[in-house]
C-alpha cells in the first residue's frame, strides 16, 4: 500500500529564496534576508487593489529613487517618455478603455495615456528628464504622471511607474495588505 506522501504534488523550491515547511499543511515561510515568515502560497485581493506598472507595489517613490532610475534608462540608452492621466481615467473603466482584440499573454487594457510632449528621444542627461516631470507635474498636479522608457534595439516598453500621485490619492497599499 502506498503512503499518503507519494501522491503529494513535488514541492518548488524558488532560486535564491530559502523555504521551510512550517508544518503538516505544506505552508511555507520564505526568507530572502529581509522579510520573515511571508506565506508563499498568498492570494491577491482584486477588491479595491489597484496597480500602477513596475513599482506600484512599493511606497511612492522618493525624488533621490527616481533619478536613480531616470540615470539607469539614459545609461542603458532607454529613450524615456512622460504619460499622464486625470484619475477619473488612470484606471480601466467603461469609459476610459480601449479593446483592441481579446486578451492575450501581456495584453492590457488602457496602456496608453495621452503624452506629455514627445519620447525624449537621445537623451543623454537625466536632469532632462527630472526637469520635464517638474513641468509636467506642474502642469497637471491633479493627475497621475508615469515615466515609460524604450529599448529602440528591442523595440518594446522595458520600464513603466509612477513618477507623481494626485495629492488625494490614497490606492497605494502595503503589500502584506494585498493578499490574503
Amino acid at each position: 500500500m502506498a503512503s499518503a506522501l507519494a501522491f503529494t504534488p513535488a514541492l518548488v523550491r524558488p532560486t535564491g529564496v530559502k523555504t521551510t515547511v512550517a508544518s503538516k499543511k505544506n505552508v511555507f515561510a520564505v526568507s530572502n534576508s529581509t522579510i520573515k515568515n511571508t506565506s508563499a502560497f498568498m492570494v491577491w485581493t482584486p477588491v479595491n487593489n489597484k496597480f500602477f506598472e513596475t513599482f506600484s507595489f512599493l511606497p511612492p517613490l522618493s525624488e533621490s529613487e527616481i533619478s536613480k532610475q531616470v540615470d539607469y534608462m539614459v545609461r542603458n540608452a532607454f529613450t524615456p517618455c512622460l504619460e499622464f492621466s486625470e484619475p477619473e481615467n488612470a484606471y480601466v473603466g467603461d469609459a476610459s478603455t480601449i479593446r483592441l482584440c481579446g486578451t492575450s499573454s501581456g495584453y492590457q487594457d488602457n496602456r496608453y495615456w495621452p503624452m506629455w510632449k514627445l519620447p525624449m528621444f537621445g537623451c543623454t542627461d537625466g536632469s532632462q528628464v527630472l526637469k520635464e516631470i517638474a513641468a509636467c507635474t506642474k502642469a497637471f498636479p491633479g493627475a497621475y504622471i508615469r515615466l515609460v522608457a524604450f529599448d529602440a534595439s528591442r523595440q518594446v516598453q522595458v520600464a513603466g511607474f509612477l513618477v507623481h500621485r494626485p495629492a488625494g490619492a490614497k490606492e497605494f497599499r502595503a503589500p502584506d495588505q494585498r493578499s490574503v
